[in-house]
């Protein structure tokens, strides 16, 4: 295998690649972290594929409906205020669209290629042939599970 590849929200790479619409199309639970300040301000959160993201007080914490305790993913305050909103008590929906393109694409189609995404919240660590690379409203990036695209994302024609 190859050595293992860095991509940040500015990367040079990201204006070369063929980002496609999305909309999310599944409600989720949401709860905001919030901890006394006498305690902790942030906290790690470990991911469904093993990696540990960080969020701040304030931030929010997001997940799937039909997910266990516990996985879930932290979204930066700004950004979950721009980009979701809240249906009821503990729950959203994401109403902004989420440009998507294969993670191989950038890494010149090697599916097996180790790519470390730099997130808002952490350094992420995955293989590209089991993500896409995902780009939201402030140009930040995430690997975005490429099995959760077609169950939990809609193509949108622009």
């Amino acid at each position: 295998m190859s050595n293992t590849v860095l991509i940040t929200s500015e990367d040079p790479i990201i204006k070369t690649l063929n980002f496609q619409a999305y909309r999310s199309t599944v409600e989720r639970q949401v709860e905001r972290f919030l901890p006394a300040p006498d305690t902790p301000q942030d906290i790690e959160i470990a991911t469904p594929w093993g990696e540990f993201l960080t969020a701040n007080a304030g931030d929010y914490l997001v997940s799937e409906l039909d997910t266990p305790p516990g996985d879930r993913w932290p979204v930066e305050a700004g950004i979950f205020e721009k980009t979701y909103m809240l249906t009821r008590p503990g729950f959203c929906v994401k109403q902004a669209l989420t440009y998507l393109v294969p993670l191989v694409d950038a890494v010149n189609e090697n599916a097996d290629q180790e790519v470390v995404v730099e997130t808002l919240e952490g350094m992420v660590s995955v293989r590209a042939g089991d993500f896409y690379l995902a780009l939201g409203v402030e140009g930040e990036v995430w690997p975005y599970p490429k099995d959760k695209v077609g169950s939990v994302m809609a193509l949108v024609d622009e």
